[in-house]
């Protein structure tokens, strides 16, 4: 009975001694071969971010030791809501979204890691066919579909607009009002005479004869870190290991996406679009491919953070420029770069 009792209270204490381990200092033992959860929000689901899901489907997160968490939040502002709340670990969203945390003071800045594209991802549809080479003249005095003041595709879409000399309020009647969800609807219905649209739905809208890409706002706005994986800097510099681990397979997607073909990465990203035609998803990928939309690696070059700047600058929405090194943290890109084949 008293060996009994002397096990049982060993036990207790072996679970008492555990448990303030893991409340003072997070040293709980972890299992050989554990995986380590990162939960990703991403801001949409598009086939634009086809290198991320490379990385889940070809297994590459998880011969790092990292067991991925995807969900979907619709927005950048619900997005940085969940990030700052702890909701998630990494966010996948446009840069942009880290410079007005800054602006707001956070004590936590948001850091940008990992970069996923470097352009804007939308083109100009017009409701008629080419003729030639586009004249962007032809968009003055237009009804122009635009979208949400703030975001990155509107910024990216003004400031390409003022280049070729059409300023966005004075010389179109431009709407926006109407919801994201809802800009492909509205314009397939009769809205507008231009309207600017991400994927799939461009390529749809062509296919259907509904509409025509006469331009690509991603090659005329130039190279920017459009979507980058960012987390809080406490969650950086308490977690370094792991976020090493995910910019490793981050780049080994990009060097994946880089080397393979259409069918290829179409077929490994289709999962994610099962209700998307497999023609769409193709030329898609294809059209995105053939403008370098997708990084080659996940390093934030301070041109393309400067360029950023000068799109929100010009549209208003900059209060103060922000210095490289403040939100871009470029070690764990640039260790994955040198070191993943």
């Amino acid at each position: 009975m008293k060996t009994r009792r002397l096990g049982r209270a060993a036990a207790i204490m072996l679970v008492l001694v555990l448990t303030a381990c893991a409340t003072l200092a997070g040293c709980v033992p972890k299992k050989s071969g554990e995986l380590v959860k990162v939960r990703i929000g991403e801001v949409t689901r598009s086939i634009f971010y086809a290198p991320q899901y490379v990385a889940v489907e070809k297994g590459f997160f998880k011969e790092q030791g990292l067991d991925i968490e995807l969900t979907t939040t619709f927005g950048g502002d619900k997005t940085m809501t969940t990030l700052l709340s702890g909701g998630i670990d990494v966010a996948l969203v446009g840069s942009e979204t880290s410079i007005y945390v800054h602006q707001q003071g956070a004590g936590d800045p948001v850091v940008n890691f990992s970069q996923l594209t470097q352009t804007d991802g939308t083109f100009l549809v017009s409701r008629k066919p080419p003729e030639g080479a586009f004249d962007w003249n032809k968009l003055k005095g237009s009804i122009f579909l635009g979208q949400r003041k703030g975001g990155m595709p509107q910024m990216a879409g003004e400031f390409t607009l003022k280049k070729h000399g059409i300023h966005p309020q004075n010389d179109l009647n431009l709407l926006q009002n109407i919801e994201f969800a809802n800009i492909p609807t509205a314009f397939a219905s009769g809205t507008g005479d231009y309207v600017q649209l991400f994927e799939p739905q461009a390529s749809m809208f062509e296919k259907q004869g509904k509409g025509y890409v006469v331009a690509s706002f991603g090659v005329e706005s130039g190279k920017l870190p459009y979507t980058v994986f960012m987390a809080k800097k406490s969650y950086i510099d308490k977690n370094a290991d792991t976020v090493q681990k995910f910019a490793n397979a981050v780049q080994k997607a990009q060097n994946w996406v880089r080397q393979s073909g259409v069918d290829d990465i179409a077929t490994a990203i289709a999962p994610y679009f099962q209700d998307t035609d497999k023609d769409i998803v193709r030329s898609v990928i294809k059209r995105y491919k053939d403008q370098d939309s997708f990084a080659i690696d996940g390093i934030v070059g301070e041109q393309e953070w400067n360029n950023l700047q000068d799109v929100m600058e010009a549209a208003g929405e900059l209060k103060k420029r922000v210095d490289f090194n403040t939100l871009v943290n470029n070690q764990f890109a640039e260790k994955a770069k040198q070191n993943v084949k």
